[in-house]
């Protein structure tokens, strides 16, 4: 079990804008691979680069990611 959820509302957000992780990657100063492991939940999303996504779509990090973590961490 890996120790962070996948974050599928950060990929519909990102599908929606028809924005690809290449995209993402670039918007955030981060690599495509490191992106890639964030929202497969493969790394920890720190609190400055939740703060940073949820601003680019306009959203709080709360509407952005909550959801995700309770589903994770309620089972």
């Amino acid at each position: 079990m890996k120790n962070n959820p996948p974050l599928t509302k950060l990929r519909e957000y990102r599908q929606k804008k028809n924005l690809t992780i290449k995209d993402m990657a670039k918007i955030l100063g981060i690599s495509s691979s490191m992106y890639g492991y964030i929202e497969n939940g493969d790394k920890r999303l720190s609190y400055e680069m939740a703060v940073k996504i949820a601003d680019f779509f306009e959203v709080t990090p709360d509407e952005m990611f909550i959801k995700d973590y309770e589903h994770y961490f309620k089972d």
